[in-house]
C-alpha cells in the first residue's frame, strides 16, 4: 500500500474510533443511573455549546484566548530564534543557550506562579509570562536540536558562494531545521494552551471577559458540567483544526514541498 493510501485508511480508522467513543458514552449516559451532573449526555452538551455560543460570552472568550496564546507563542518564536541564532555565533552564547534550556524546560509554570505574581500581578501580563515561558523552551529546544543537525556540507557550500553568516543561518540552517522547527512549534501550542487555562482557573478571568479557562471556571462553579464539557469540546475542536490543517499546511509548504519528509 502506497503512503497515500496508508494515511486515507488512518483517517478512516480514526473517525472509526471516533464514533465508537461517542456511543460508548452516549450508551453509558443511557443505560446506567450516573447523575448529568456526572456524565452528562452527547444532545445535553451540543445544547450547553450552542446556548453560550449564541446567548453568552463564549465566542469572545475563545477568541480571547486565541489571541492571548498567539500573541505568546509569536512573542516565543521571536526569543527562539534570537537565541538560537545567537548559539551559532560562538561557543559562549551556545553554552548560554544551553545552561536555559536545561534550567527552564523542565520547570513547570506553576513552580514559577509565585514569582509571576509578584512581578507581573494577577492579570493579563501574568498570563502572557506564563505563555512565553511555556511555548519558549520546547520551542528553542527543537530549533537548536535541528541547526545542529545541518549537514556541514551544505554549510559550507553557502561559505564559498560568500553568503554572510545570517544568510547561511537564515537560508540553510533554518531551513534544514524545519521539521525540529514545526515539532516544537506543536509542542508550544499545546503547552500554550495548558499554560493559559491552568493561569486563568487560578487567577480567575483576565481581560475584560476571560477566556476559556475562565469559562471553564464558572461552569465548574455553578456545577453545570454539561457546559463544562462544552468547553472542553471547544478546547479539542481548536486542537484538531491547529494540529490536522494549521500545521499540515505549514508541513506541506516548506517540509513537503523541499523533500524533507522522513
Amino acid at each position: 500500500m502506497n503512503d497515500s493510501g496508508h494515511k486515507k485508511k488512518n483517517r478512516l480508522y480514526r473517525w472509526i474510533w471516533v464514533l465508537v467513543l461517542l456511543l460508548a458514552w452516549e450508551l453509558t449516559v443511557r443505560l446506567s443511573d450516573i447523575s448529568p451532573l456526572m456524565l452528562p449526555g452527547i444532545g445535553d452538551i451540543l445544547s450547553a455549546l450552542v446556548r453560550d455560543a449564541t446567548e453568552g460570552r463564549l465566542l469572545t472568550q475563545t477568541l480571547f484566548s486565541l489571541g492571548m496564546i498567539a500573541g505568546g507563542m509569536l512573542c516565543s518564536f521571536v526569543l527562539a530564534l534570537f537565541l538560537a541564532y545567537l548559539s551559532r555565533l560562538h561557543e559562549i552564547p551556545e553554552a548560554l543557550v544551553q545552561v536555559l534550556c536545561t534550567i527552564a524546560h523542565p520547570l513547570p509554570g506553576l513552580a514559577l506562579m509565585p514569582l509571576i505574581i509578584l512581578w507581573f500581578g494577577t492579570g493579563t501580563g501574568a498570563v502572557f509570562a506564563l505563555i512565553v515561558h511555556s511555548a519558549l523552551w520546547p520551542l528553542l529546544l527543537n530549533l537548536v536540536t535541528g541547526l545542529e543537525r545541518t549537514p556541514e556540507l551544505y554549510t559550507d557550500l553557502g561559505k564559498s558562494l560568500s553568503m554572510s553568516q545570517t544568510a547561511v543561518f537564515f537560508e540553510i540552517r533554518l531551513r534544514y531545521a524545519a521539521p525540529e522547527l514545526i515539532a516544537g512549534l506543536k509542542t508550544a501550542w499545546a503547552r500554550s494552551w495548558r499554560a493559559f487555562i491552568g493561569a486563568e482557573m487560578v487567577f480567575g478571568a483576565v481581560g475584560a471577559y476571560g477566556g476559556i479557562g475562565s469559562y471553564l471556571l464558572t461552569r465548574r462553579t455553578f456545577m453545570d458540567t454539561a457546559g463544562l464539557f462544552a468547553g472542553i469540546l471547544i478546547v479539542v475542536l481548536i486542537g484538531i483544526f491547529v494540529e490536522g490543517l494549521l500545521f499540515r499546511l505549514i508541513e506541506k509548504q516548506t517540509v513537503d514541498k523541499w523533500g524533507m519528509r522522513t
